[in-house]
């Protein structure tokens, strides 16, 4: 009895453990094989679809690059005019030397012959610094007046000047770097009226 039971339980354990192997009556589907003219497509759109986002990637590389030179440029122009700024404000504040030196100059006398080269030498070291830095004197005597370069301080009847003609210079004016720093103060002739005209020719 015990060799049946034990025959039974084996079998049952089979039975539970073992799988079902079930067959299938429909055929394995068959893979068929690429048509290779639309993988030739495929690779082609891929290709093209590289190109253009390399493309893309060039052109904004590009844009970058001169976006980064504008600012460079930018910055660099900035910092010209801040220092052009800086030497035109100190300039400003040593043309009263400059002038100063000017009069003095002006004045002849035979006892400060000495006195007279001093002052020429240190004029013209001082001129020869701000002449470096972009400093230019205004032409002004026998030119026609212009109000960008010129300031008139007084107009002198005379017919032999031509109207509008600088015949005197006060002061003299300066520019610095194409900008003018201090217009020059000067006399600008204007038609003689008519009886100083008859007078001028009686003489």
């Amino acid at each position: 009895m015990s060799s049946h039971s034990d025959r039974e339980k084996e079998k049952s354990k089979r039975e539970t453990h073992e799988p079902e192997v079930v067959f299938s009556s429909e055929p394995e589907p068959v893979l068929e094989e690429s048509d290779p003219a639309a993988v030739g497509a495929q690779f082609a759109e891929a290709h093209k679809q590289l190109l253009a986002e390399k493309k893309e990637l060039m052109e904004t590389l590009l844009r970058r690059q001169a976006d980064f030179e504008n600012y460079r440029k930018r910055v660099e122009k900035e910092k010209h005019h801040e220092r052009h700024r800086g030497v035109s404000s100190l300039i400003e504040h040593l043309l009263p030397v400059l002038d100063a030196f000017d009069r003095a100059l002006a004045f002849e006398d035979a006892s400060s012959a000495d006195y007279r080269k001093g002052f020429e030498l240190i004029r013209r070291q001082l001129w020869d610094v701000l002449a470096k830095q972009g400093l230019v004197r205004i032409e002004s005597v026998g030119k026609q007046f212009d109000p960008n370069f010129h300031h008139a301080i007084e107009r002198v009847e005379t017919p032999e000047h031509e109207e509008g003609t600088v015949i005197g210079e006060m002061q003299p004016g300066y520019m610095f770097h194409d900008r003018v720093l201090r217009p020059a103060m000067v006399r600008v002739a204007s038609p003689a009226h008519p009886a100083h005209a008859s007078k001028h020719g009686e003489k």
